[in-house]
């Protein structure tokens, strides 16, 4: 608890913040985590859950109530992330002598942390898709496609209830560091693991245009050069360790790979017609993305640079990130495709003769290329430049969450 002098020494912006207001932001200078970081992620890991057995459910079940487990289990991330956003606001705002309100910006009479009011904005997004949700499906059909107008509220959401929580573990971070005469260590793994379920939901929301079958499809390269690039690259490089890409890879893998090994051991029955494929098992995603390996390729090139000259530095992860991603996610993809779609990969491990849900008629297209119009990666040079926008926006994305201190 700071004293009185110590909170008239903090200024109202900022901007206005250096070195010298440290004292009074964080005396204690704790290397752990705050609790509430802690509590979103777990929620967090709640919502990775519930989305992964959610769609395990759709395909192998069909629409059923809103109340399934698997509905609860995302919201109840949601709603850990909104009373974490709702204490901080209250403690911000009316205990004026706490650090919450000394690293605060006010939004109306209330103040909490950036991070607060990210998280509070989606929990709000979850709790309004819910009815938007079913009133889709009572429209326009029982069960429908991810990428539909209240998935995309609710995938925004969850996005940002994780992503507000990152903003306020970097917080905690930055203002610890502040005037220390040696830099506070803290550890990594929550940002990382945050990381890795962040890039699990783009995953996921993006599944319906990264199926096996899809791996040389020119939809598939767009969307993927566009958007994962920024979680290998952006989070890493606000966490400061040398193989955090390849960490977030990592965990992203793991969640996926437990789904797909884990669901089909509980039985389940179509109960919505037309039942081209009967089941009686929970049916997973595909196995996941290699992510794993361009996100070490970045590292490799990422950690060397980070202490040199940041403009100098900077410009040149910035100019050649895009094409390493995009040579090592091709050629993995492109021949880890044709692998998936052998007979080779039908087994308890790969499990891609389990991924095809009740509503599917499997048959010869089942394990073909759809579209391979990606065949030579010198014929489609655009794919660098949705790449580098990715890499450009995780750069700017990583200086910000390194200096954020409200």
């Amino acid at each position: 608890m700071q004293s009185k002098s110590d909170i008239s020494e903090i200024p109202d912006s900022p901007e206005k913040m250096n070195l010298d207001d440290s004292s009074a932001i964080d005396q204690n200078q704790n290397p752990k985590s705050p609790w509430y970081c802690h509590a979103i992620i777990i929620g967090s890991l709640s919502i990775i859950i519930g989305i992964l057995w959610d769609i395990s459910w759709h395909r192998s079940i069909g629409r059923d109530t809103f109340w399934t487990p698997a509905h609860i289990a995302i919201h109840i991330g949601g709603i850990i992330g909104g009373i974490v956003s709702g204490y901080l606001i209250l403690r911000s705002t009316f205990v004026k002598s706490s650090s919450e309100h000394l690293t605060s910006i006010p939004i109306g009479p209330l103040r909490a942390p950036t991070g607060a009011w990210i998280c509070l904005f989606g929990n709000m997004a979850m709790l309004a898709s819910a009815p938007f949700d079913d009133w889709w499906h009572n429209a326009y059909g029982l069960d429908v496609k991810i990428l539909s107008p209240p998935h995309m509220v609710l995938a925004l959401g969850m996005f940002c209830v994780v992503f507000g929580g990152l903003l306020l573990l970097a917080k905690d971070w930055n203002n610890s560091s502040l005037g220390a005469s040696k830099q506070i260590k803290k550890s990594p793994w929550l940002m990382i693991l945050g990381g890795g379920i962040l890039l699990a939901m783009a995953v996921t929301v993006l599944i319906e245009l990264s199926w096996p079958n899809q791996y040389r499809s020119k939809t598939f390269f767009i969307v993927s050069c566009a958007t994962y690039p920024f979680y290998l690259l952006g989070i890493a490089r606000a966490t400061k360790w040398r193989w955090a890409g390849t960490a977030i890879g990592g965990i992203y893998m793991l969640l996926v790979c437990l789904s797909v090994w884990i669901l089909p051991l509980f039985k389940a029955q179509p109960m919505l017609a037309p039942i081209n494929n009967p089941v009686d098992y929970f049916v997973p995603l595909p196995f996941p993305l290699l992510l794993i390996i361009p996100g070490f390729v970045l590292d490799l090139l990422r950690f060397p640079l980070e202490k040199a000259n940041p403009i100098l530095s900077n410009t040149i992860i910035v100019l050649l990130a895009p094409i390493l991603f995009t040579l090592t996610f091709y050629y993995t993809q492109y021949h880890f495709g044709s692998f998936l779609l052998s007979e080779s990969a039908r087994n308890w491990f790969f499990a891609t003769h389990k991924h095809w849900g009740y509503q599917e008629t499997i048959g010869p297209w089942s394990f073909r290329f759809w579209n391979s119009s990606v065949e030579d990666l010198g014929q489609h040079q655009y794919l660098f430049y949705y790449a580098f926008g990715s890499c450009l926006l995780a750069i700017f994305a990583g200086l910000w969450m390194g200096k954020i201190r409200r």
